[in-house]
């Protein structure tokens, strides 16, 4: 039997969790279908996704379509959750990405297509709602080919649209010979002679559609259940089977990691190769780290679940292409790739650019609030958490307002715990403007630390990382010496000269010294005569951020890259309004009534320019927006972060918030 690892997307509000149910009602998984409005879906099982309506966790279903398993999965088309679909894309044999006969094309589904043929996912379209009122396939259709791909093929019409008896005709469109025949050849050829067949333009779009250069686009209704039988047609005759060797290494990816009844962490896994068995032990990590040395974690597989009919069920393994949930893996976090790691599955979505102070109300467990969100940054990598434990305040990041709504509430159902989040602000990031170098001597200079640490600040490429290199001889001190200065520094620089990350840079170490052990006849180790791994952890941020202050730093703040679409006469009441903002259009174009600008626009200043469009544009303008990269901060008053270590930048206070921490 064949398997298929199928996953759904769409911009928000199209109809994926209504086209799932639809979809599993038809190959007889589930009895009745579900309403999102009514919150009784299959996949939505979230408190909050059905109060909402909306879908926020990926969720796994499984079916059967003649000797094709299907494992579908319903992705969450906010923005806000986009860390969601990113983890999923890493995962799947084919899409169906769906766009509503009514709305049309979205900005989430540019975003989401862009990306399914950045990494050549085979991808179908639905054209959903067609029995809604203002559904207009044709204009739908053009905006595809005009907005996402001129690839596409349409597998048929629909007709009586806005009535609830609109209904598909399935058959080629004329064009499709022309759209196949550009990837083709030996098709071209036969088209020119006229002895091109039916049977030979379906299997050049089976095999097109399976290499991701063409499209097929369908139409229909997830409610009424039109076009839906020709698109579950479609998904087993025109998306490729999952593959990989059974007989081979075990090699498999984590795409979500949850909580179980007891609280025990269960990690679902796409497996690419091998079969992972129960009692199984078996070595997973980032796959980048593996490659620069860092030591595996291994764990053992205690039990084993796949999905099956519309269901996951206990097995005692997973072979290559099936999804599992997996227990026992206590350590194991998203992204982990399990036994031998695969080619690495890069991010293809930024990561958040916002973050929030998330406030206890009254009453509330300080320390259970720090748990309960630890808990949720392991479910999402991409949430990153600050804990400021002078102030007692948590920073969490975020993609937008709605994930603050969700996280509050997730709190609330899971845990018990009531809060509110402050005002949201930018990450920015710091940059090295120069090079720079400090050092300190051991037992020299107020020196109170058993040790010599210099090191050297130099700017390096974007996206470069941090390179810790060193200028002196690995010889010189035991390499735990060594390795304390370089933990300590990628530590120490999380937090630059003004508070925010520094991501890109070369240390180098440029002087190294120790204390060698000591001790007195017939006594132990003296500590207060011998260098410990305490002395370079505790200097190491001193010379630091000497070295930075040397070098310089200059804050970059997150900008985006931003497209609307308005009306032409209203441009004039929109530029003021883009240059307030501080966003700097690059291009226009001008089409009919129609007119688009593209430019960018700092991440700080998204959320009002989303809130003022519709009212500057009657209600017609369509944004657009994603990261794009960090640009300087405008000059004057660099913008600081509040700390939440111990300070560097004052030597005293430092001093004494590390004796403080030591005594505690």
């Amino acid at each position: 039997m064949h398997l298929l690892n199928l996953g759904i997307l769409a911009h928000v509000d199209a109809g994926k969790t209504s086209l799932t149910e639809r979809l599993l009602h038809s190959v007889g998984v589930i009895d009745e279908i579900g309403s999102v409005d009514a919150g009784n879906t299959q996949t939505d099982s979230l408190a909050l996704e059905r109060q909402r309506g909306i879908t926020i966790k990926s969720a796994v279903v499984s079916f059967a379509l003649d000797d094709v398993t299907v494992n579908l999965i319903d992705t969450p088309g906010h923005p806000d959750f986009i860390a969601e679909v990113e983890r999923v894309l890493g995962v799947l044999d084919g899409a169906v990405l769906v766009v509503s006969a009514v709305e049309g094309v979205q900005p989430q589904t540019r975003v989401l297509m862009r990306t399914l043929q950045r990494l050549r996912i085979p991808t179908l379209v639905f054209v959903n709602k067609i029995d809604r009122r203002g559904a207009d396939c044709d204009a739908v259709l053009r905006a595809v080919s005009e907005r996402l791909t001129p690839a596409v093929v349409p597998m048929g019409t629909a007709d009586a649209l806005g009535t609830r008896e609109a209904g598909f005709v399935p058959g080629l469109a004329p064009s499709a010979i022309d759209v196949l025949a550009d990837h083709d050849d030996g098709l071209l050829t036969a088209y020119v002679e006229g002895t091109v067949s039916y049977d030979d333009l379906r299997a050049a779009l089976a095999g097109q559609t399976r290499q991701a250069l063409v499209h097929p686009v369908y139409f229909g209704s997830a409610v009424t259940g039109a076009g839906v039988g020709a698109l579950i047609d479609g998904i087993r005759e025109l998306l490729p089977a999952a593959d990989g060797e059974p007989d081979g290494p075990v090699s498999g990816t984590v795409f979500k990691v949850e909580r179980g009844s007891a609280g025990e962490k269960v990690a679902y896994a796409r497996m690419f190769s091998g079969t992972l068995r129960t009692r199984d032990r078996i070595p997973f990590g980032a796959p980048g780290a593996w490659d620069k040395g860092v030591d595996r974690t291994e764990g053992r597989v205690t039990a084993v679940s796949v999905f099956d009919q519309g269901t996951d069920v206990r097995d005692d393994q997973v072979t290559a292409g099936r999804i599992a949930k997996l227990w026992g893996l206590a350590d194991i976090r998203i992204g982990d790739a399990i036994g031998e790691p695969r080619k690495a599955f890069g991010y293809c979505f930024a990561p958040p650019t916002l973050e929030s102070i998330v406030a206890p109300a009254d009453g509330t467990d300080r320390r259970a609030l720090h748990r309960a969100l630890t808990r949720l940054a392991e479910q999402d990598p991409l949430i990153d958490l600050r804990h400021d434990e002078v102030r007692q305040e948590t920073f969490v990041s975020l993609y937008g307002e709605v994930q603050k709504e969700v996280i509050q509430a997730t709190l609330a159902a899971d845990f018990g715990l009531d809060v509110t989040f402050r005002e949201t602000t930018p990450l920015c990031v710091e940059r090295p403007v120069g090079s720079g170098g400090a050092v300190e001597f051991n037992k020299k200079d107020g020196n109170p630390f058993l040790a010599t640490v210099g090191l050297r600040v130099d700017p390096a490429p974007v996206g470069s990382g941090v390179e810790f290199r060193l200028e002196v001889e690995l010889g010189s001190m035991p390499y735990a010496f060594f390795k304390a200065v370089e933990d300590t520094v990628r530590e120490t620089l999380g937090q630059g000269l003004y508070g925010w990350q520094i991501p890109d840079c070369a240390i180098t170490m440029t002087h190294s010294g120790y204390s060698p052990r000591q001790s007195h006849a017939h006594q132990g180790f003296d500590k207060s005569m011998s260098s410990t791994g305490y002395d370079f952890r505790g200097l190491t941020p001193l010379v630091l951020i000497e070295a930075l202050r040397a070098a310089g730093t200059r804050v970059h703040e997150p900008m985006h890259r931003f497209r609307v679409e308005v009306p032409t006469d209203t441009l004039a009441a929109l530029l003021p309004v883009l240059a307030r903002l501080r966003a700097v259009p690059q291009t226009t174009e001008t089409r009919g009534d129609s007119c688009s600008l593209e430019g960018s626009v700092p991440a700080a200043h998204v959320h009002e320019l989303e809130q003022q469009l519709p009212g500057l544009t009657r209600g017609e303008g369509e944004l657009e927006s994603a990261f794009d990269h960090y640009a300087p901060a405008v000059r004057g008053a660099e913008p600081e972060r509040r700390r939440t270590d111990l300070n560097p930048l004052n030597r005293k206070e430092y001093l004494l918030n590390l004796t403080r921490r030591v005594g505690s």
